[in-house]
C-alpha cells in the first residue's frame, strides 16, 4: 500500500514514521511512504503557501495556487487518486474506518497549518475529511503519521504476526485483557494462576472475561454501541 502526504513539514511524518514496526515495513517495502511539499509549487519567491484571510481575522490561511498544483500533479500519475483531508471538521476515526482504509491501494493525506485552507479547494479537491477527536493540534502531520501506524498495522506481514492485529483493543469492539510477563523482581507473585496453567483454552476464555470486564469499566460505550 502506498501513502502519500502532502505536508510543508513532510519531515516530521517521515521521521514520526522511520521508527519501530512501521520503520521496518517502510525499509522492507511491504508499504510506501511518500511526501511531497506544497512549497515546491509556490510561484512567489519565498515560496510561500500562505496569506492573510479575506475580511480579516488572526492568523494565515493556505493558498489555493500551491495545494492546487500539489494534487493536480499526483493527479497526472494516478487520476483515480481521492484526497483526505486530517481536519476537525472531519468524522472522528475508529477501527472499524482503519480496518476499511486498509483495503485501499493508495492513500493521500493532506496536511492543514495555519488558520485553515482556502475553503475554495476543499470544496474541488478534498474527497474525505477525517478527524482523531474533537481537539485540536497545530497541523495534520502527527495525524497523518497517527492514522498511517493505524492502517498499516492492518496489512499482512507489517506486524510479523497477523494474529497480532487481530487482538489489538476495539477489533472486536472492546479493549484487550490484562498482560503479565517475567520479573525478577516480583516473580511470578499476582499473575493469575490461570495464565500459569499452560490450558490454552481457559486461558483464552480467561483473556475474553478479563476484555469484557476492562471494556465495561472503562469503556462501556463500546458495548452499547454493539447492542
Amino acid at each position: 500500500m502506498k501513502f502519500t502526504v502532502i505536508s510543508i513539514f513532510p519531515e516530521m511524518v517521515e521521521d514520526v514514521l522511520s521508527y519501530g514496526v512501521i520503520g521496518k515495513a517502510i525499509k522492507k517495502g511491504l508499504i510506501e511512504l511518500e511526501t511531497i511539499n506544497p512549497r515546491s509549487f509556490s510561484i512567489d519567491k519565498h515560496s510561500r503557501v500562505d496569506d492573510r484571510p479575506f475580511g480579516g481575522g488572526a492568523g494565515m490561511v493556505m493558498m489555493f495556487d500551491p495545494l492546487a498544483k500539489t494534487v493536480d500533479h499526483l493527479k497526472k500519475q494516478d487520476k483515480n487518486l481521492k484526497l483526505s483531508f486530517l481536519s476537525p471538521h472531519g468524522k472522528i476515526l475508529n477501527q472499524k474506518k482503519i480496518n476499511k482504509l486498509a483495503q485501499q491501494r493508495h492513500m493521500v493525506l493532506l496536511c492543514g497549518r495555519y488558520e485553515g485552507i482556502d475553503q475554495r479547494f476543499l470544496d474541488k479537491y478534498v474527497d474525505n475529511e477525517i478527524s482523531l477527536g474533537d481537539f485540536v493540534i497545530s497541523g495534520g502531520e502527527l495525524a497523518a503519521a497517527a492514522l498511517i501506524d493505524a492502517v498499516a498495522r492492518q496489512i499482512p506481514k507489517v506486524l510479523g504476526d497477523d494474529e497480532s492485529a487481530k487482538t489489538d483493543s476495539f477489533m472486536q469492539d472492546s479493549l484487550t485483557a490484562p498482560q503479565y510477563t517475567r520479573s525478577d523482581k516480583l516473580k511470578q507473585v499476582g499473575v493469575p494462576e490461570v495464565l500459569l496453567s499452560g490450558n490454552h483454552a481457559k486461558i483464552a476464555e480467561w483473556r475474553t472475561m478479563q476484555a469484557l470486564k476492562a471494556t465495561q469499566l472503562k469503556r462501556p460505550d463500546l458495548l452499547q454501541d454493539k447492542e
